[in-house]
């Protein structure tokens, strides 16, 4: 797949693209230059450890946001390609940025609900950015009460960078819809396991993300606040928007440290956008263990710790000096 370098990416992209030209021109050419492409490869290896090993905070925020990263439908056809939509919240209509529906994932039946993003202008806007609508939360918690109602683990893909914010959405009672939904969640009698995928924001990602096990990608983030948000409000200025990210802390590697999240999945070199068969398996290795963790618990067990999991969040200690 070719796709777009980041700005802190160029010099590796640069590299690539004359290795490949290099490779092509030895095809076509009887000379030599097997020790030019050695050369070449090496140093290019040096520099992607050199870069990926030491990402700041920012940049996995952009790579959560690549254009070319897969989102919740492009996991589920590789994951579960059994896949059944399921549409509507039975009481507004349906919400295309939040997709729901049942699979079998690991000879396991399972209930998958997740936030869905477009790959094109039009795409986007009928999938609204990957911002769901109150009946886009409504529809989620429909299908996870399906799932309930069967004994259904649930799987929730998170990716959006927020809930919509618009006036229709206030109407329509966008914040009574994830209460709703994180009260519920928090008794359901399931195993819920939830994967941030790339972006995590605010309370729409955590309106599908109270669960026993929180899962996320190397390079996916998990925060209260975008980071040009934070910049906004802390400096005035969005410039400031990588000073933020690293003061919010909202990356798979800060959350794990604080024990916020439970596991980081491994992705590809450069990230996920770069290789989604490698990144879809990478996923499903982790994802199949922790079903098998969970899915034999007593359901009891399941239901304190999963409370006892929530009061934790937000716990701190004072040191007097």
């Amino acid at each position: 797949m070719t796709t777009t370098p980041l700005e802190f990416e160029k010099t590796i992209w640069e590299m690539e693209r004359t290795l490949e030209t290099l490779k092509a021109r030895a095809k076509e050419n009887p000379v030599d230059l097997e020790e030019e492409v050695a050369t070449l490869e090496r140093k290019l290896g040096e520099a992607r450890r050199s870069v990926y090993a030491s990402l700041t905070a920012w940049q996995r925020v952009q790579i959560a946001r690549h254009p070319q990263r897969p989102y919740t439908l492009d996991f589920l056809e590789r994951l579960a390609p059994g896949f059944l939509e399921l549409g509507g919240d039975r009481a507004f209509g349906n919400d295309p940025a939040m997709v729901a529906g049942l699979a079998t994932f690991g000879g396991r039946k399972a209930a998958f609900v997740g936030q869905q993003k477009g790959r094109n202008l039009k795409e986007n806007l009928r999938r609204n950015f990957g911002c769901p609508h109150p009946e886009g939360y409504r529809k989620a918690l429909r299908v996870m009460r399906l799932a309930a109602t069967f004994g259904l683990p649930i799987v929730a893909f998170i990716d959006t960078p927020g809930a919509y914010p618009g006036v229709g959405a206030e109407e329509r009672h966008i914040g009574q819809a994830i209460a709703e939904n994180l009260a519920e969640m928090s008794v359901l009698p399931v195993p819920i396991v939830a994967v941030v995928l790339a972006e995590g924001g605010s309370g729409g990602a955590l309106g599908i993300g109270v669960a026993d096990r929180i899962l996320m990608l190397e390079n996916a983030y998990y925060s209260v606040i975008s980071p040009e948000g934070c910049a906004a409000i802390l400096w005035e200025s969005r410039a400031h928007a990588p000073q933020a990210a690293e003061a919010l802390r909202l990356t798979a590697q800060d959350l794990h440290q604080m024990g916020l999240i439970d596991e980081i999945v491994p992705e590809p070199e450069g990230g996920s956008h770069r290789d989604w068969e490698k990144a879809a398996q990478l996923l499903e290795t982790v994802l199949a263990r922790t079903l098998e963790e969970i899915c034999t618990r007593d359901r009891e067990l399941l239901l304190r710790e999963r409370y006892e999991k929530i009061r934790r969040y937000g716990v701190w200690e004072e040191k007097s000096e």
